[in-house]
């Protein structure tokens, strides 16, 4: 591969008229023949870039309804998320012209009415089952106080996770410590804030637990099979049922109450019958623990709950749960989903920083290629986010994130007809392995100073992203430009932390 080709940006801006102030394009025609042809072909570009189509412009943004603002949070604003990438390429552009360090800084736009959307889809789906948040898969203030508001528990896997949770005027009681081998001193703290309700599977934990918080309420996590998950937990935690006798014999011993049983089947998982199997074990767990003296009143079904296969999982877990729990009275049914809600609500910006292509190439000599090979690329594009940032759930939740192409030439508008070319999307830093997309296809005009966007970037990103070679985490911008976007406006102003 050819060394880097060192480009100038396709967009410039230099602003001497005010083109801010109309959302039409601009007419050459209507401006002063003595105002230079680039000034006026750069004012006509960002006119287009002002223009949104209107399909994709709610009425509500015409009307007098004020933004969210919560003291110490960017506000949360209206309007439909394309409206807000487009916004911020724009208003990139204008910290360009101020000669602001860092003004095409990569950045996220979080529709919190997607959010909200997920969490009646759960209650329509799943309405005997308690949704608990999981905040490690994305601790975002806006999501943490819309599902707090919404009345939502939280599943916390460390002292700072429960400290953030607590600090919103959430009870205690609505939060479960679901992680089986915590730091004593975490345990000792939980005591402390009065969040009784943790996992455990295996003795140690047990001992710990009695030493600094006695009056515990204990949920054994049992082991299930999580092979066709994305991220399979079983390999870290998780009791084998053969051990599980054992462990509450121990438990009793101790004079610890363990009110009931967790399983989780893994993050992302795509096969529905998982939760079949997992309840199946946690049927013969219970039994178990009247056996040893103990009568469970908790069944926490963990997470794993994929968007495209919600309504098939929901249904699964609805029969299995008619066959091996049938009298369920006196059963609390919680559950810890935690992309199912984000992972769609979040969308990133990327600006193509550089650009390594062959030498002298040009686009018509690419269109003369009798046989584009569409696995290896010819070019290799540079984006300002990569797998040290938002990327991470690349390597750590195994995700394959594809772009699409936000502004191409300075236009927001990319026809049909330009043709695609093999290409490979890498990140910011100095290591070689970040790598963002190995082969996709982009447009063979692509230049640097256009900007990409990626979808599904809500869950296992942001809660990652490390700062690696001096790169700052990306922003975010939020809205709530979707469907119910008025009901979750109403729902933030109404929740006091």
């Amino acid at each position: 591969m050819s060394q880097v080709e060192v480009l100038r940006s396709s967009v410039t801006f230099d602003f001497d008229i005010d083109i801010f102030t109309s959302c039409s394009p601009c007419s050459p025609s209507t401006l002063s023949a003595s105002f230079p042809r680039e000034k006026r072909l750069t004012n006509a570009l960002v006119s287009e870039l002002l223009s949104v189509p209107s399909h994709i412009v709610r009425a509500e943004e015409d009307d007098e309804e004020e933004d969210v603002v919560v003291p110490g949070l960017p506000p949360v604003l209206r309007g439909h998320r394309d409206v807000h990438l487009r916004r911020g390429v724009m208003k990139a552009a204008e910290l360009a012209t101020e000669n602001e360090p860092d003004a095409e800084k990569a950045f996220y736009v979080a529709d919190l009415s997607y959010v909200y959307q997920q969490h009646l889809r759960w209650k329509k789906n799943l309405p005997e089952i308690e949704p608990f948040y999981a905040v490690k898969c994305n601790p975002d203030p806006y999501v943490l106080r819309l599902l707090a508001a919404l009345g939502t528990g939280f599943d916390c896997a460390s002292n700072g996770e429960i400290n953030q949770v607590l600090s919103l005027g959430v009870d205690p009681s609505r939060l479960i410590f679901a992680n089986p081998c915590k730091a004593t001193s975490f345990i000792r703290q939980s005591a402390k804030a009065g969040v009784d309700k943790m996992t455990f599977d295996n003795t140690d934990e047990l001992y710990k637990i009695a030493r600094v918080h006695p009056g515990a309420k204990l949920v054994v996590r049992i082991l299930t099979d999580d092979s066709k998950s994305l991220c399979r937990l079983g390999l870290k935690f998780g009791a084998p049922l053969v051990t599980v006798p054992a462990l509450l014999a121990k438990a009793k011993e101790l004079n610890l109450d363990v009110i009931g049983v967790s399983f989780h089947v893994g993050s992302g998982c795509f096969d529905s019958n998982a939760f079949a199997d997992a309840v199946m074990r946690a049927r013969a767990a219970f039994d178990m623990g009247k056996d040893a003296g103990y009568n469970f009143t908790l069944l926490d079904v963990g997470g794993g709950f994929e968007d495209p296969t919600f309504e098939a999982t929901a249904s699964v877990l609805k029969n299995a749960l008619e066959e091996f729990f049938p009298a369920r009275e006196n059963l609390r049914i919680i559950a810890e989903p935690g992309r199912y809600y984000v992972a769609k609500a979040f969308s990133l910006a990327a600006n193509v920083i550089a650009r390594r292509a062959p030498p002298n190439s040009t686009e018509a000599a690419w269109s003369q290629e009798t046989d584009t090979d569409s696995e290896h690329p010819t070019v290799m594009y540079y984006i300002n986010d990569g797998v040290y940032g938002a990327f991470n759930c690349i390597l750590f939740d195994h995700q394959t994130p594809q772009p699409y192409v936000l502004s191409l030439n300075g236009s927001f508008h990319v026809p049909s007809t330009v043709p695609l070319r093999a290409s490979s999307v890498w990140g910011p830093t100095c290591d070689s392995i970040d790598c963002v997309c190995s082969v996709t296809q982009l447009p063979s005009t692509l230049q640097v100073g256009d900007w990409l966007a990626f979808d599904n970037m809500g869950a296992y990103t942001v809660c990652a992203a490390s700062q690696f070679n001096g790169f700052q985490v990306s922003k975010v911008t939020y809205t709530t430009g979707g469907e119910h976007g008025k009901e979750v406006r109403e729902v933030l102003r109404s929740f006091v932390a």
